[in-house]
């Protein structure tokens, strides 16, 4: 203890330097912690894009492309699958509801979504949370659409405003259904998921606004009007996707072998949360590179300190020299200049932390409005633990080598040093 206190007065002395050094610590610290707390919190997220769903049923293909073009709404469907055997999955002793979805079309760069009003009750995201509306209600006339946050924020869309879609997704003017507008009548709240950049409307609207059409283009002298499309049969022929939840957990893996071997036409049948294990296997590499970076930040942090130590060692020789004129031995020499690099890096860690914590709570709400990523502020978990001590210890362990040095020094000089 007395040597704490001395490399504490030490460190007083040189307040300024000191300062500084915990300051390059505690942004470190703050920086790699701050990283390992968003990584975990965004896995956690990413795997809560889709929450409550048991399956998603679509055409053979592999997990991770169902995954991607059904939920996160990124790259095409291999192929479409007949709403007869939709009904026969969704009729299945085992299942308590499904929705159905229906993608290719586009407004503007954004997906568009036919689905069933039951989507914005069935679909949860972040442990379980519903859709809810920031404007307006759920689409009730055959040309009514619901917009994502991100669409309304972008394009400027308050409800009763007139909008068109387009045939695929390419937003060009051969391709689009001008002659079927369709009028916003909700906008939902951010989720931070694809949601808030789709553009929702009825299966019976994707019908109709391809009544005449055919192989992607509009069929000669087959123009069907807005009218004329309302009083047609527009039960879907098929579908992208199905979401669906089951009765009991238990019966997964009975109904997914159901699909998976349903007789009629090749079908696939995903658990979420594997596909997105899957999914997100694939892309950790990125998140792994950051938190390399983060740690090298750290290292340089604690590079930093042994300059700092390394350099007032020259400037420090006289009071070396004192202290060993008082008693003190070449082993309390070691233990100050040890003392002074622990205090140093405890004091830049708990700063750090300080410094996480106070931006977490700040930024907290920012985030999960802006980017519906929800960061908790909790305790350090075991992993950040883990991280800690391991600044802790290398802090540590970088200062005994200007500890080293000073008792060498102090070894050679003795009382020879003119006071």
């Amino acid at each position: 203890m007395p040597i704490l206190a001395l490399a504490w007065k030490s460190l007083l002395n040189r307040r300024f330097t000191a300062l500084l050094t915990i300051v390059s610590i505690a942004l470190s610290v703050a920086l790699l912690v701050g990283v390992e707390r968003l990584r975990t919190e965004a896995r956690s997220s990413f795997a809560s894009t889709i929450s409550g769903t048991d399956l998603v049923v679509g055409a053979r293909s592999g997990p991770v492309q169902l995954l991607l073009y059904t939920v996160f709404r990124i790259g095409d469907a291999t192929n479409n699958f007949a709403w007869e055997s939709y009904q026969d999955v969704a009729g299945h002793p085992s299942v308590a509801w499904s929705v159905p979805l229906s993608l290719g079309d586009s407004h503007r760069g954004f997906r568009v979504l036919g689905t069933t009003p039951e989507y914005f009750v069935r679909y949860k995201y972040a442990r379980g949370r519903e859709l809810a509306f920031r404007a307006g209600s759920v689409f009730d006339d055959l040309y009514d659409a619901v917009v994502g946050a991100e669409v309304a924020a972008i394009l400027g869309y308050v409800p009763g405003d007139r909008i068109v879609l387009a045939h695929g997704a390419s937003d060009v003017s051969f391709a689009r259904h001008a002659d079927k507008p369709f009028r916003v009548v909700g906008i939902l709240e951010r989720t931070g998921t694809p949601v808030d950049r789709t553009v929702h409307v009825s299966l019976a609207a994707i019908e109709a606004i391809h009544a005449g059409w055919q192989s992607g283009a509009p069929l000669p002298g087959m123009q069907v009007s807005a009218e004329q499309a309302r009083n047609m049969d527009l039960t879907p022929k098929a579908i992208t996707g199905a979401l669906l939840g089951l009765k009991s957990k238990v019966a997964t893996f009975r109904v997914q072998r159901y699909v998976n071997d349903y007789p009629s036409e090749p079908l696939t049948a995903i658990l979420p949360g594997v596909a997105l294990s899957q999914l997100w296997d694939l892309i950790g590499i990125a998140e792994n590179a950051l938190l390399i970076v983060s740690a090298f930040v750290v290292v340089v942090g604690l590079f930093g300190m042994l300059t700092a130590l390394l350099t007032s060692l020259n400037e420090r020789r006289r009071e070396m020299a004192i202290l060993r004129s008082v008693g003190a031995r070449p082993g309390h020499v070691f233990a100050l200049i040890m003392g002074e690099a622990g205090v140093l890096t405890l004091l830049g860690i708990v700063t750090g932390l300080a410094l996480l914590y106070v931006m977490l709570l700040l930024g907290q709400p920012i985030v999960e409005t802006r980017f519906g990523l929800y960061v908790n502020v909790g305790g350090p978990s075991t992993v950040e633990l883990g991280l800690l001590g391991a600044i802790a210890g290398a802090g540590i362990l970088i200062g005994t080598v200007p500890s080293y040095r000073a008792y060498r020094m102090s070894l050679s000089d003795g009382l020879s040093l003119r006071l």
